[in-house]
């Protein structure tokens, strides 16, 4: 292929597992002498890839959002950047252990709830339930879900105390119940479940929670900007073909049936000369805690792990009280559904860093027996896991932000560029502190797309758009192709976004000195090569999915609750009403006017901010006009009011200072000082370089400038 460079392109590398080989990769890397792998499909530029979608029983949260920003940004980079077709397919588990629990637990409390139990019956059942809760909470050895269960404990008995004191008293019971009921839900419903769970078989109960949860879901992904898949599948809607799948691997020798339940033999699998069981994670195998996690919460009784000829074997298909068709395991429900669409060998699977095992070990082995190859997988791709302020984030542990959560305290461009600060297979923590450096490299790019769009709106003809080149275009242009080719490399090896987004800072950076010295030297920067740059960065933006909608450079910027193009449309009268203000800014200086300055003032400080407006004046340039978001602008005017008296006060103080006197006290670095107290000799007493005269010359002027300013303003009466 060809690169974004213009010639032979270093293979792609991307860290993951290479089953076949049955090895472990730390990194896919690119060039000679690396240790690494080279990523190859199968098929030229076709990549076919499966991702473990979620199980939709509860709201989204920031651990999904971890994978699933993470795999859409591996996604486009594949396609958008290196030009792979890739086929991309997802699944969502609507037939669950978890969601068959909730959704009992959902319609028995419910049932309750509408019942409205007298407070005495409440107060018995919320004991009951207790009595219960603290048998599971004695034989839980997890140390953080121990401290979870605790903190659940204790809350629902000091919720209990009021009602209890109101029973005595017989006054406001009927209030402090439905506190208590409030807070004692999990409690209730897992004692209910206990109780009455088999009772309940009304299929379309255990529907309509994935169908609500599953909408929730791709609403949630939208609003993160995460490409929907190119297929999507349900389990309810392949049970057909994952019966198929269970029966060619009874028939090839790797399934039994046992109590009504078919279960993979993974003995008989491990000992077959073409295959080999726990290839991801070899040292987990036999890890009955994980095994069971991965059977799932009804699936774990002294029956059901009986029924098994070794503790490591895992369900292909579980018989269901209640339901005599039974339903598919976990592990075989992706087998199947991945095997259908994909055939006997796909390029890419992709999941969380937790589903390695047992979950991705079943899944392959299973697929193997059922293909009867080696080969199912060709790379995995595992995510790191998500902390929350460096602490464990699970639904178990009940310390979950939801994805809605999240949105509401920063925007989906903020959280992906969080993401892509941090290398995908590694542990991000999603603290105050990862915003905060995501918003500032936000703000970061933002400033500059918003110089380059202000120069770009100066009014030149066509001859004027390409200006002769000195040297410093020609140092910013070579910098330019060094951090494409930076950027290119950081890709090919293990797609680094982290890098890739530094070498992007250092490229604006140096944009910015380039500026900032044509702006002191009153010369307009070049503007060709300033926006092929900053077309540059949108594109690479654009790939990560980090600007949202079609923009043509920079971020887009859109009026409230529309589409409309906001930048486009006001713009050419601002452009208007900032050239009308200079015009009566410079009338108001030479007819001495102070009035008509503190309403440009105020115009600019004031008003344009609540409108989303940034005027910014630069001494002998142009004003320049920049479109933001509303609230920013306002946060920045309010500190810079705060260090505004603190700013004023020390430019006054140093107003004060006459000319004459303003180094006579630097004795530490003077001897000698002329009628006018300028500096003529150093504490050595050599007479002082013309250079340095001439830079306290300036110095000097600059002063005596200042304090004629501040007597003439003693004199009109502005400092009291």
């Amino acid at each position: 292929s060809e690169d974004a460079q213009g010639g032979a392109a270093p293979p792609l590398g991307l860290s993951g597992h290479r089953p076949h080989k049955y090895r472990s990769l730390s990194s896919w890397k690119h060039g000679p002498g690396t240790h690494g792998d080279v990523f190859i499909p199968q098929h030229g530029k076709k990549v076919t890839w499966y991702c473990c979608g979620p199980t939709v029983y509860d709201a989204s949260h920031m651990g999904h959002a971890r994978s699933y920003i993470s795999f859409d940004i591996l996604r486009r980079v594949l396609r958008d950047y290196f030009g792979y077709d890739v086929f991309y397919c997802m699944n969502i588990t609507d037939v669950d252990d978890k969601i068959i629990r909730r959704a009992r637990q959902n319609y028995l409390f419910e049932q309750y709830r509408e019942k409205q139990p007298p407070a005495a019956q409440l107060l018995d059942d919320v004991h009951a339930a207790l009595k219960l809760f603290s048998v599971k909470l004695r034989e839980t050895t997890d140390p953080d879900k121990k401290q979870m269960l605790e903190r659940i404990q204790h809350a629902v008995k000091l919720a209990a105390e009021p009602l209890e004191r109101a029973m005595q008293s017989d006054t406001g019971a009927a209030v402090t119940g439905q506190a208590l009921l409030a807070e004692a839900k999990d409690l209730l419903s897992d004692w209910l479940d206990c109780a009455l769970g088999s009772e309940v078989t009304d299929n379309s109960i255990f529907s309509q929670l994935p169908k609500f949860w599953e909408e929730e879901f791709h609403r949630d992904m939208e609003a993160l900007n995460v490409l929907p898949p190119d297929v999507l599948t349900r389990v309810s809607e392949y049970v057909p073909e994952i019966v198929n799948f269970v029966q060619k691997i009874v028939d090839n020798g790797y399934g039994y049936a046992s109590n009504g339940s078919v279960y993979f033999d993974t003995a008989k699998f491990a000992s077959s000369e073409r295959h080999s069981y726990g290839k991801l994670v070899p040292e987990a195998v036999g890890d009955q805690k994980a095994l069971q996690e991965g059977e799932g919460d009804l699936s774990i009784s002294a029956d059901r792990l009986s029924e098994k000829r070794s503790p490591n074997d895992c369900a292909l298909w579980k018989a269901s009280p209640g339901n005599p068709d039974g339903r598919p395991g976990w592990h075989i429900e992706c087998s199947a559904m991945a095997g259908t669409l994909l055939g006997a060998s796909m390029d890419i699977h992709g999941g969380g860093f937790d589903l390695r095992f047992p979950h991705h070990d079943n899944e392959l082995a299973q697929s193997e027996a059922y293909f009867e190859n080696d080969c199912w997988v060709r790379y995995f791709l595992h995510t790191g896991h998500l902390t929350i302020a460096g602490c464990k984030m699970s639904k178990s542990l009940k310390n979950f932000i939801t994805i809605k959560d999240a949105l509401k305290k920063h925007s989906a461009r903020q959280l992906r560029l969080a993401f892509l600060m941090h290398s995908w297979k590694d542990t991000l923590d999603y603290s105050s502190n990862t915003m905060e450096s995501a918003l500032q490299y936000e703000k970061f790019m933002n400033e500059f797309f918003l110089n380059v769009k202000d120069i770009l709106r100066a009014p030149v003809d066509i001859t004027g758009r390409f200006e002769k080149w000195e040297d410093e275009e020609s140092e910013l242009n070579e910098s330019f192709y060094d951090k494409k080719a930076a950027v290119h490399e950081a890709l090919c090896d293990n797609v680094d976004t982290r890098t890739v987004l530094e070498e992007m800072r250092a490229l604006v950076s140096r944009c910015n000195l380039y500026m900032a010295a044509r702006k002191a030297a009153r010369r307009r920067p070049n503007r060709a090569l300033l926006e092929s740059i900053a077309l540059y960065l949108t594109h690479m933006l654009t790939i990560f999915g980090a600007i949202e909608e079609e923009s043509s450079l920079g971020f887009p910027v859109r009026g409230p609750g529309t589409s409309l193009d906001l930048e486009s449309t006001v713009m050419p009268y601002l452009q208007v009403l900032s050239e009308f203000r200079e015009g009566v800014r410079k009338i108001a200086r030479e007819q001495k006017v102070p009035e008509v300055l503190q309403l440009s003032d105020a115009l600019r400080d004031d008003i344009l901010p609540e409108l989303g407006v940034r005027f910014e004046d630069h001494e002998g340039l142009p004003t320049v006009v920049k479109l933001g978001d509303r609230e920013a602008l306002l946060r920045e005017r309010e500190e810079k009011r705060q260090v505004r008296p603190v700013f004023q006060a020390a430019k006054l103080a140093k107003m004060k200072i006459p000319p004459s006197e303003m180094f006579l006290s630097e004795s530490d670095k003077y001897s000698k000082f002329d009628e006018n107290g300028l500096p003529t000799h150093d504490t050595e007493g050599k007479e002082l370089s013309k250079g340095r005269a001439k830079k306290l010359r300036k110095l000097f002027e600059a002063q005596e400038k200042l304090y004629k300013e501040y007597l003439q303003a003693v004199q009109t009466g502005s400092f009291q």
